[in-house]
């Protein structure tokens, strides 16, 4: 695939990311054991993938409505104009409950990703946290019922 030539990526680190893709706890020297390399190689690896740009951390995955975040939606963000975005991405990023935020093409300049308590605590978010940001003309919420896959691309 020209996608592995173009980041130097072989069939071992194809190998390494498809592992920890399936458990990022997986320790060093499991992933040597299992690739049949020694877990100095496995550093070697994980560090250039690193330098490269393609591994940019791990994240601990958590399940929110045991942490009593029981609402997850989406919203739809039309800004004023261009000039608006960087300020409306700072004012964004200082809300707790928006968790992504992504500049799209279509309707919306911006969608993002809010998880909150309850309707009530979306409610506020909307009305006094993110439609009071000047240069957010109006916003749409979607709010999403289930989420039946979550997961990375596989290689």
């Amino acid at each position: 695939m020209a996608l592995h030539t173009n980041l130097q990526l072989d069939d071992l680190d194809l190998q390494i990311l498809d592992i920890l893709i399936k458990d990022c706890r997986t320790p060093y020297l499991e992933i040597a054991r299992i690739c049949h390399v020694s877990g100095g190689t496995i550093h070697v690896r994980m560090k250039k993938m690193e330098d490269m740009g393609i591994i940019k951390g791990t994240r601990i995955i958590l399940n929110l409505p045991k942490l009593g975040y029981d609402v997850c939606c989406f919203v739809g963000i039309y800004v004023d104009k261009t000039s608006s975005f960087n300020s409306v991405f700072d004012e964004m990023k200082a809300i707790k409950e928006v968790v992504e935020l992504h500049i799209t093409t279509g309707d919306y300049s911006i969608f993002a990703k809010v998880v909150c308590q309850n309707i009530a605590d979306l409610q506020d978010i909307l009305m006094n946290k993110i439609n009071t940001i000047n240069g957010i003309q109006r916003t749409d919420t979607f709010i999403s019922l289930a989420q039946p896959i979550d997961r990375n691309v596989s290689l």
